[in-house]
């Protein structure tokens, strides 16, 4: 047995150097919910009101006026947090509390209408039927069988429940979902009507011609139908949610938008301040015989500096974060998606001084406020896709997509073009990539293919 002896150096972190780490990728929810758990774990912290704060916080919300003003998503909400509790009109045609989901706004309705118990019974039991979508997915015979009743009075509970809104709820397949929409339309679109019930297949696949011909009506009639069906919702349950799965968001940064510069800030007035206690800082330092008080009361007050210096860092390290971000995709938060410059962990790490897992950890599960909405801040690291264009700039999938969907929109409809051709077209627009990537992007942009495309005459 022979032992050798090797000399290494390694690093080993601390555990506090570990929280700190832990803290700054915290998210805003997981943050408050840390900090409630180490002031009910740590006597020596103590939160404290922001009322030493209302100064900055109305200065917050001067700034946020011009956002608000300037942006329609924005100011709705802001209305909707504003008005009067005691206006009458305030919750007019508003769906509250737990009628957010389909299943009590359409059973609401029905259980105000003066129908026989049995018949009421059975159109709850058709609600409670409903998928996500607002369809039924069993038919008429099963549904009697469920029930425990006749064909005939599921068809009169079914008739009742799809005369409810929204328009095409209780549908059994598209046609029907379309049709029960068509039908509360005035006047009734008969053309719309007859191309939904015998022909959405032509209709899928731009068939226009073959359409015209079938129902003798002109190919402007027969589009000007088509564009009337595409408006139509296929899916009505989709604008309902159950409240359990709704999610919240808080941004942790809200950019400005000022005519002639942004501004950046932290929208951390939700989280309590915290200090440490000043009777216990006071009795550390009495003099007494307890000497087990006094270490348990100095380790106590140690970690309590760590835990308000991590966050005090957390937030510094973010802000700069955001500062970073907003300099190098300025474009983006002036004119909005398909703006996207490449951007790297590295690219902000080296600006910072700091490394590329900092930034990692700084950005995640973090969001930003702009006038377009709220984004993820992974949202805006994107890589260079292939070599720089002429002006030399490189693109990202942001800019990519965007370029892609304008070349559709600016495409002949008669004679769509190809995902080769797209390839070759933003390749001279300094934006190479492959046939396939050029699919993918389509996909996710939820464009169809080149037959889906083409308008036949």
């Amino acid at each position: 047995m022979e032992l050798n002896m090797t000399q290494k150096q390694t690093q080993t972190l601390s555990p506090q150097m570990m929280q700190s780490m832990e803290i700054l990728q915290m998210g805003s929810q997981e943050l408050l919910e840390y900090i409630e758990e180490a002031v009910q774990e740590n006597p020596v912290l103590e939160p404290s009101e922001n009322y030493d704060r209302l100064d900055e916080f109305s200065t917050l919300k001067r700034k946020l006026e011009w956002l608000e003003s300037t942006d329609p998503q924005n100011r709705y909400y802001h209305q909707q947090d504003t008005e009067e509790e005691d206006d009458p009109l305030r919750n007019y045609g508003m769906v509250e509390d737990q009628e957010d989901n389909l299943y009590y706004y359409v059973s609401s309705q029905i259980r105000v209408l003066d129908l026989e118990p049995e018949l009421m019974e059975a159109a709850i039991f058709l609600v409670e039927s409903l998928n996500q979508n607002g369809w039924l997915d069993e038919d008429v015979p099963t549904l009697a069988q469920a029930l425990g009743g006749s064909e005939e009075l599921v068809c009169r509970a079914l008739e009742v429940v799809q005369s409810l809104e929204p328009a095409g709820v209780a549908a059994r397949d598209l046609a029907e979902c379309l049709h029960l929409q068509l039908i509360r339309r005035t006047p009734v679109n008969r053309l719309a009507l007859s191309i939904v019930d015998k022909y959405l297949d032509p209709l899928s696949k731009n068939r226009y011609g073959l359409i015209a011909r079938e129902l003798k009506a002109t190919p402007e009639e027969v589009r000007e139908a088509c564009d009337l069906i595409r408006s139509l919702n296929p899916r009505p349950g989709t604008g309902f949610a159950a409240r359990e799965n709704l999610t919240y968001i808080n941004p942790d940064i809200i950019v400005v938008n000022f005519p002639d510069h942004f501004e950046l800030l932290t929208n951390d007035y939700f989280f309590p301040s915290l200090h440490i206690s000043g009777y216990y800082t006071k009795l550390m330092k009495e003099d007494t015989d307890d000497a087990q008080l006094k270490e348990y009361l100095t380790g106590k007050v140690r970690q309590a500096k760590w835990v308000v210096r991590s966050i005090e860092q957390r937030r510094s390290t973010l802000m700069s974060c955001a500062e970073c971000i907003l300099e190098l995709q300025e474009a983006f938060f002036r004119k909005g998606p398909g703006h996207l410059v490449p951007m790297s962990l590295a690219d902000v790490a080296d600006r910072l001084g700091v490394h590329e897992s900092t930034v990692s950890r700084a950005v995640k599960e973090k969001y930003i406020q702009c006038s377009m909405g709220v984004y993820p801040l992974s949202y805006f690291f994107s890589r260079s896709l292939g070599s720089p264009s002429p002006s030399g700039e490189s693109s990202s999938p942001d800019a990519a997509k965007a370029l892609l969907k304008k070349l559709i929109a600016e495409e002949d409809k008669r004679k769509p073009l190809s995902d080769q051709k797209l390839c070759e077209l933003m390749c001279a627009q300094g934006c190479a990539l492959s046939r396939r990537t050029v699919a993918k992007y389509r996909d996710e942009l939820n464009i169809p293919s080149t037959p889906g495309r083409k308008q036949y005459e």
